[in-house]
């Protein structure tokens, strides 16, 4: 890479820059970080638990942006003063050091642009994903888990942490439902993207003629809501809890008592299940906070129209309705029908590298807006 060509990349990264500072309002957020952490320094900042965690999840939130901002920013003129520095002296080592920051750098400024997509009202929060399979028995619910094994190598690819909260295996094989509770900062803004029915097309292993099928399976994503944003109370008239021996994922053990816990919201005909803890308490305290985060989520529909953003467009799991199709056979391709992205590395996709898929939804919904 020439220097003019260097310079000619530093000065768009500049000015992509600059477009962003004006819509961050960079100057307000670093005066909140201020307020808030004096707000920390308060002896009494802690008497009110849920409020201070809160105050400090806001905060952390805020100094990521801006100190990301800051870095790229820092990073940007590094790599100005390195490209001046070789106008004066030739050093190959350093010009090829400078082409790889500036060919990384985009991919920086890619990420920081795609974490300021993130500003829904509950992207911050963990989310609660469900997996259920379509019609086809074993098939579809070899694909569910085909599907989490999926989630649950991104997770780990972005940090998160992910807890099995409920699973029911397969007559066979796979999976009849699952809910995983994925913990991490902007785990429900990545993962919204993913709600919607997946459709796989394969020569399928069950089959000992050999053929083709295709097999759907849901994915249904919720933000996993904080005590102190669910003002819900939960009448126990209205619920059923039942206790249940606990499996866990793949026969890894069976408990000997009944600790899982199942409660069954009669009003709504909500039914969440909680086996992850070992614990009956615990799995009591952990499926009553799923039960009222989906209860909450029906207050946002019916008070403030919200279905769309938060949990879209309810659709029967089968032809038609597919969000995204995996094609093992004839051909190999993954392609999201919403936005059209598509590749041919199906195993790479399997393995979790579905970035491409999320960045071109939450980058379509952002245009959408603008419109």
């Amino acid at each position: 890479m020439e220097l003019s060509e260097i310079k000619r990349n530093i000065d768009a990264y500049r000015e992509r820059l600059e477009q962003l500072r004006g819509s961050l309002d960079l100057e307000e957020k670093e005066t909140n970080i201020k307020e808030f952490e004096e707000m920390m320094t308060d002896p009494t900042f802690w008497d009110d638990q849920d409020k201070a965690q809160k105050v400090i999840d806001k905060n952390n939130a805020l100094k990521s942006i801006v100190n990301a901002y800051r870095s790229l920013e820092s990073t940007l003129e590094d790599m100005d003063t390195t490209r001046a520095l070789l106008l004066e002296e030739n050093d190959d080592t350093l010009k090829q050091e400078l082409e790889q920051e500036v060919y990384s750098f985009e991919s920086e400024l890619d990420n920081f642009e795609l974490q300021l997509l993130l500003d829904g009202p509950y992207d911050t929060n963990d989310a609660i994903m469900e997996l259920h399979p379509g019609a086809g028995g074993t098939e579809s619910q070899d694909w569910t888990n085909m599907l989490l094994r999926m989630y649950q190598r991104y997770c780990e690819q972005k940090g998160f942490k992910v807890e099995i909260a409920d699973y029911l295996p397969g007559d066979e094989a796979g999976v009849k439902s699952v809910t995983i509770i994925v913990k991490g900062h902007n785990a429900y803004g990545y993962l919204k993207a993913e709600k919607g029915v997946h459709r796989l097309v394969r020569i399928s292993p069950f089959d000992s003629s050999g053929r083709r099928h295709t097999s759907f399976a849901s994915c249904d994503v919720i933000p996993q809501f904080n005590n102190t944003e669910i003002e819900i109370e939960v009448n126990q008239d209205d619920i059923t809890i039942d206790t249940f021996r606990a499996s866990g994922a793949g026969g890894q053990h069976i408990n000997k008592t009944e600790s899982a816990i199942r409660i069954t919201h009669h009003p709504t005909g909500i039914v969440v299940n909680n086996q992850n803890e070992r614990s009956q308490i615990k799995n009591r305290e952990a499926a009553m906070k799923t039960l009222k985060s989906k209860l909450y989520q029906l207050k946002i529909e019916e008070q403030e129209q919200e279905m769309a953003e938060i949990r879209g467009e309810q659709k029967d799991i089968g032809w038609g309705s597919q969000i995204r199709s995996y094609v093992f056979h004839p051909y190999a391709m993954v392609k999201d029908h919403r936005t059209n992205a598509e590749t041919g590395k199906v195993d790479a996709v399997m393995d979790g590298d579905i970035n491409s898929f999320i960045e071109a939804y939450l980058r379509s919904q952002m245009d959408h807006s603008e419109k």
